[in-house]
């Protein structure tokens, strides 16, 4: 075997070795997990997390991925804990402290302020038998065997199992509270994944629409473009005010090299009927997936066919959803 088959087959053993703890974790989830989720679920206060170590970093995440879910959560050194930071602990709130032993010093000392304070207590060890364990309304339990690292003591396995344990307790809790698109938006308000999950309504033009009769001459149509902030779009309207097609100023360019007299032409004779259109409550990443190619404006109509609104891309881009 050469050196990078080597290199290969230690990641790959790393890899099944953990891969084999979260199933192992998979068969062995039960009421307690349940019990987990139903306590955090009806929490009166916050969650809170606390972890020491590589089980600290991990509980940061965890704490980060609840919190984004829907769940208030945050998190506290427990070295810190013991020099005033426990104070972010009231009596209805819920405690998750995460040790693999289970005996952990900077967390056992904290457990019997905690049980003073009158919060309740989730423990994450790799068993029943700790002491942190014993100590906690309820005992969640990782039950690893060796870590996948070669002298079995740096946290590998035991993080990868803790961490996919937590995102189970976040998407349990997602599913009870039934944590929409909508919701995860609003918790996300500068990332372009969140503004993805805006609504076209909360950024589509509204207002001073380029709106042209079918018999308006292509003259007029550029007079009406320039003079509104509209994108360069022109939308075409029936007598009645439904919607019968539309014209941007990227048709009008190449126009101009097939007709001669292109100013005098009639929007009808060059318009494009059945624009696409698009719900003013659908999200904004859905209006991006339908401008892909070379589509730059989508239109808003109401259930009587007529226009109430235009989304560009420069919209979305000016909301800094890309």
């Amino acid at each position: 075997m050469n050196d990078s088959e080597q290199i290969i087959n230690w990641g790959r053993v790393v890899l099944k070795n953990e891969a084999s703890a979260l199933e192992h974790l998979h068969d062995i989830l039960d009421q307690s997990f349940v019990d987990a989720v139903e306590m955090i679920f009806h929490c009166e206060g916050k969650l809170v997390i606390s972890g020491m170590g590589k089980s600290g970093h991990i509980g940061k995440k965890i704490a980060a991925t609840l919190s984004s879910t829907g769940t208030p959560t945050v998190f506290f050194n427990p070295a810190e804990g013991g020099h005033g930071d426990l104070g972010v602990v009231v009596e209805k709130d819920i405690v998750i402290l995460i040790s693999k032993s289970g005996e952990t010093g900077e967390i056992s000392l904290l457990l019997p302020f905690i049980k003073r304070i009158g919060a309740r207590i989730v423990s994450i060890t790799n068993s029943h038998e700790s002491s942190l364990a014993k100590a906690a309304d309820v005992s969640l339990r990782i039950d690893i065997g060796d870590e996948a690292c070669p002298i079995k003591l740096a946290p590998t396995t035991s993080t990868t199992a803790t961490l996919a344990l937590g995102d189970a307790l976040a998407v349990a809790l997602m599913k009870k509270r039934n944590f929409q698109p909508e919701n995860f938006a609003l918790f996300h308000p500068s990332g372009s994944l969140g503004r993805q999950l805006l609504k076209v309504e909360d950024v589509m033009e509204t207002t001073d629409l380029a709106l042209v009769k079918r018999k308006t001459i292509i003259r007029e149509v550029l007079h009406t473009i320039l003079d509104r902030r509209n994108r360069g779009v022109a939308i075409v309207v029936e007598d009645d005010g439904t919607l019968a097609g539309i014209i941007v100023d990227g048709d009008l360019k190449r126009l101009l090299l097939q007709h001669e007299h292109l100013l005098d032409v009639a929007v009808e004779d060059v318009m494009t009927t059945g624009p696409k259109t698009i719900s003013r409550t659908a999200f904004v990443g859905e209006a991006l997936k339908m401008m892909e190619g070379r589509i730059t404006s989508l239109l808003i109509v109401n259930e009587k066919n007529r226009p109430e609104g235009l989304i560009h891309i420069h919209d979305i881009l000016e909301a800094r959803a890309i």
